[in-house]
């Protein structure tokens, strides 16, 4: 007899999927059965929230879906968080949960409770299953529905009963051909504009969409911007772009959302703007936000419209536009400390290591680390925590982006504050065989919280916001991998390549000196 595990594992196989992201319990044992035969590896994670996370850090690094598993009630309580991080940075993840029995409905079934109304908010499709004979076609529509258009979380509840009911395996359906965009229109719109700019929403950035953002550079003439951070114009790794953007005559928004992040039009005051979305709600944003100035709307696939404007050669430009935009982008803060031990000379340090290392990947979470992190820290794919402002995954970030490419030598850079979140999945990485090199800026407090008290209410209003000088890398070592210590500045390049060579899921626990987040203006 085929089950309906069989079919839902058998089913995803099909699409490709061949890791998925758990956590077990009762209602999914079948599902974890069924991976065996369909082919697929499951990483046991030791939270649900942590298995999301890996599942959105996967999808980025391998730039296709990512699959999470949890049982119901609290397990998918505990999964929805990271929905959210997921939605908003426009993230292909199937979140599959375990489910109370069908024909138990209405009795008070173990864990019984409306699934689908926990995460149909942050989600862009979340349904029950209540017939074996619909689990290929909901599986199926659901892979489709996490990657096409404006991609984002998608969350199936799967009923106890359901999984284990006879069904029937069915093939994919046939994609759907995508409308051609017509690109000509935009392009002359750009074209005729002084001073453009063209924003990308996160989906487009390096790491998904390798090279996009320098080939329409180069074949426009108009600088390419990835914003990707809650911070917007803000966000330290773009450097002191807010001083130029406001001279924008024209903005074209390709998969950006027209949203806080760009002062809701403000930012650039007497530009014209354009946006290119998937999604209609992000156009009928724009247009509610910038009313007139929104001279251009199209509901389209981005990546399509990025690609076509791809082709063509730039228009004379004789004010050096792009080269001041590229200067005021690429402005960081100096460091004017006596100590290498502070955030900005840490981060410095691994920038210098990662030259050094064999396909990097960088990992930046946090409040004000996060953000030096961001502004200092660079490789050719970097995955962060994104629009939503939540911190925490950046661990689970780092095991998934190992599984997406076990040749990558993944550098995971995090606050004290971050690294208490997810501390136990180290067991997970060591179990796994996820190797990766967290390193906390440890400054022994929520930064970011900290800063706002000194600011708003003053250094005599302290309160709440105080952390240990705990020692994360006994903690690593302890659960099998390997912890380094800094306090002294000399020490820390030796420690971070002992960490890489290791070849274990590493923590390199380093005190310092909590700065501010940069901020040029």
């Amino acid at each position: 007899m085929t089950r309906g595990a069989d079919v839902v594992m058998q089913t995803l196989a099909a699409h490709g999927v061949k890791d998925i992201f758990a956590l077990s319990g009762n209602q999914i044992m079948p599902l974890f059965d069924a991976s065996l035969d369909a082919g697929i590896r499951l990483y046991h994670t030791r939270h649900e929230a942590a298995a999301v996370y890996m599942a959105e850090g996967y999808a980025q690094v391998s730039r296709g879906l990512g699959v999470s598993l949890v049982t119901a009630g609290a397990g998918l309580g505990n999964a929805i968080g990271p929905l959210l991080t997921a939605r908003a940075s426009d993230t292909p993840v199937l979140l599959l949960s375990g489910d109370s029995p069908v024909a138990k409905d209405g009795q008070g079934a173990f864990q019984e409770m409306d699934q689908v109304s926990l995460t149909q908010s942050l989600t862009k499709w979340s349904v029950r299953v209540t017939r074996a004979a619909d689990l290929a076609a909901v599986i199926d529509k659901a892979v489709r529905v996490a990657q096409q258009g404006r991609p984002g979380p998608v969350h199936v509840s799967l009923p106890a009963d359901i999984l284990l009911a006879e069904a029937e395996m069915t093939g994919p359906a046939a994609p759907e051909a995508g409308a051609v965009a017509n690109v000509a229109g935009l392009r002359d719109w750009l074209d005729d504009a002084q001073r453009p700019i063209v924003l990308l929403g996160p989906a487009l950035n390096s790491t998904r969409q390798p090279g996009l953002a320098d080939r329409l550079e180069t074949s426009t003439g108009v600088p390419v911007v990835v914003m990707e951070s809650p911070r917007g114009l803000n966000d330290p790794s773009l450097g002191a772009i807010a001083q130029v953007f406001a001279e924008a005559d024209r903005v074209l928004l390709l998969g950006k959302p027209l949203d806080f992040t760009l002062a809701f039009g403000a930012a650039a005051p007497k530009a014209g703007w354009a946006i290119v979305h998937s999604d209609p709600a992000e156009v009928s944003r724009a247009r509610n936000n910038c009313a007139e100035r929104l001279t251009r709307s199209l509901e389209a696939d981005p990546i399509d419209v990025a690609r076509g404007l791809t082709v063509g050669s730039p228009p004379e430009r004789s004010d050096g536009w792009l080269a001041k935009v590229h200067d005021a982008r690429a402005q960081r803060v100096e460091d004017c400390s006596d100590s290498i031990l502070n955030s900005n000379g840490l981060c410095a340090a691994v920038d210098a290591i990662l030259k050094d290392v064999r396909a990097p990947i960088v990992v930046c979470d946090g409040g004000e680390f996060g953000q030096w992190a961001q502004a200092g820290v660079s490789a050719a794919r970097r995955v962060i925590n994104g629009v939503s402002g939540a911190i925490g995954g950046g661990l689970c970030y780092a095991m998934a982006a190992r599984a997406a490419d076990p040749e990558a030598t993944v550098v995971a850079m995090m606050g004290d504050g971050t690294a208490g979140f997810h501390l136990a999945e180290f067991e997970t990485a060591v179990r796994e065989n996820l190797p990766f090199v967290a390193v906390i800026g440890n400054d022994m407090r929520w930064n970011a919280e900290h800063q706002i008290q000194m600011r708003e209410f003053g250094v005599e209003r302290l309160t709440g916001c105080d952390l240990s000088g705990a020692r994360y890398d006994e903690v690593a070592t302890a659960l099998g991998g390997h912890g380094e210590y800094v306090t002294d500045a000399e020490d820390l390049p030796d420690a971070l390549r002992r960490a890489i060579a290791s070849g274990k899921p590493s923590c390199v626990n380093v005190m310092i000196d909590g700065l501010a987040a940069p901020v040029l203006r």
